[in-house]
């Protein structure tokens, strides 16, 4: 994973949730738990925080969303070069026959 600059934010988006529960499933934290989290804590963030907090919940429910397709490569892998699948075609051959 990269190197992470700012882990206090990270630290508070796990603190208010990283999605909310919304029908059927999870969708972004809403504007009013990250208000509400605020009050019960004491943490006054200032606006441009309580944006980034509530664009990188609405990222992590966009990516939980794609990763529930099996061929989702995990985030932090790089693109599968032409090399890496001539490789893997070929030991498939090999087995399959």
């Amino acid at each position: 994973m990269p190197p992470n600059p700012a882990p206090h934010i990270i630290g508070w988006l796990t603190e208010i949730g990283l999605v909310s529960a919304a029908g059927m499933g999870a969708g972004p934290i809403a504007w009013q738990e990250i208000v509400a989290w605020q009050a019960a804590t004491g943490v006054v963030l200032p606006a441009w925080t309580a944006r980034l907090i509530r664009r990188l919940s609405v990222a992590y429910v966009a990516m939980s969303r794609k990763a529930e397709d099996e061929t989702c490569p995990p985030p932090w892998r790089a693109p599968v070069t032409e090399r890496e699948r001539a490789i893997e075609e070929a030991r498939l051959r090999m087995v399959l026959g």
